[in-house]
């Protein structure tokens, strides 16, 4: 059965094709640029000029039963780029399209582009094809990197908490279900470490692991805009920057699932387990 996979050039996509390459299932890798597609046995390599590249995707989604939907890069049409894709996948007969998506998907979510991620869950259920929806936490993986120059995290999260999730274990977790679909279809799960964390225990587990001195600064919405501004960009990035904390201080991402564990049979990576093995 050949599976066709997007972002394989990225970290999630990336590991989730060589896992599958490991176990021996036929891929079709959708990618932007052909030299920088994993070069995997079994695997085909399409170039499309991205997710509106409507001609292309249905080419190469042809005669593939499940495809793997990386949200698109963030980008003010991402939805629009999102929709066509799945109207690809269906025109293509793609019959479960299994996406990454967000947890606390919803149409008031307070992070912004957590709203896109349900109205393309909606437009993907609106399609008729069968569907399983991986909505993953922020991750843990840029947890480290949260700090300024000065040690400072700032954001506007209060005491609100996080159950973030490694990149290594929401790859995992889409093998898993890409290897056996049938018992996932029409399912949502939501991918979590093993622990909610404030951003004060964050800064404090970082600080311990790494060496560093690193605190929380809980900025008010107004100075969160503020010091954004040193960064060049559009009105919605500074939307989503910012309401990547608001949505941890309305405690839309505290809740921790069993997902994981469940799916792949072992327990979520936390946050000091990730820095332990991370090399520095």
């Amino acid at each position: 059965m050949k599976v066709v996979v997007t972002g394989s050039t990225g970290f999630v996509g990336g590991l989730v094709a060589q896992k599958l390459a490991a176990e021996g299932v036929p891929l079709a890798l959708l990618v932007r640029s052909a030299n920088r597609a994993p070069a995997l046995p079994d695997a085909q390599v399409f170039e499309t000029a991205g997710y509106s590249d409507l001609e292309a995707n249905v080419a190469a989604l042809n005669g593939a039963k499940v495809a793997f939907m990386v949200s698109g890069a963030e980008s003010e049409d991402r939805l629009r780029q999102h929709k066509q894709f799945v109207d690809a996948s269906a025109q293509a007969g793609v019959e479960h399209l299994v996406y990454l998506s967000f947890q606390s998907a919803a149409r008031d979510a307070t992070f912004t582009l957590a709203r896109t991620h349900w109205e393309t869950e909606e437009y993907i259920k609106a399609s008729g094809m069968k569907f399983t929806f991986l909505r993953d936490s922020f991750y843990i993986d840029f947890l480290a990197n949260l700090a300024g120059e000065d040690g400072l995290i700032r954001g506007p999260a209060g005491e609100g908490h996080v159950a973030a999730v490694t990149r290594a274990d929401a790859a995992e977790v889409a093998t898993r279900v890409l290897l056996n679909p049938g018992a996932h279809e029409n399912q949502t799960y939501t991918l979590t470490g093993p622990e909610s964390l404030s951003m004060n225990e964050i800064a404090r587990i970082v600080g311990e692991e790494t060496g560093q001195s690193i605190s929380f600064y809980n900025e008010s919405i107004d100075e969160a805009y503020a010091s954004r501004k040193a960064w060049d960009a559009p009105d919605w990035q500074y939307d989503a920057w910012v309401s990547t904390y608001t949505a941890i201080a309305q405690g839309e991402l505290a809740e921790v699932t069993s997902s994981v564990l469940d799916i792949t049979g072992r327990a979520p990576t936390s946050l000091r387990e990730f820095l332990k093995s991370t090399p520095r």
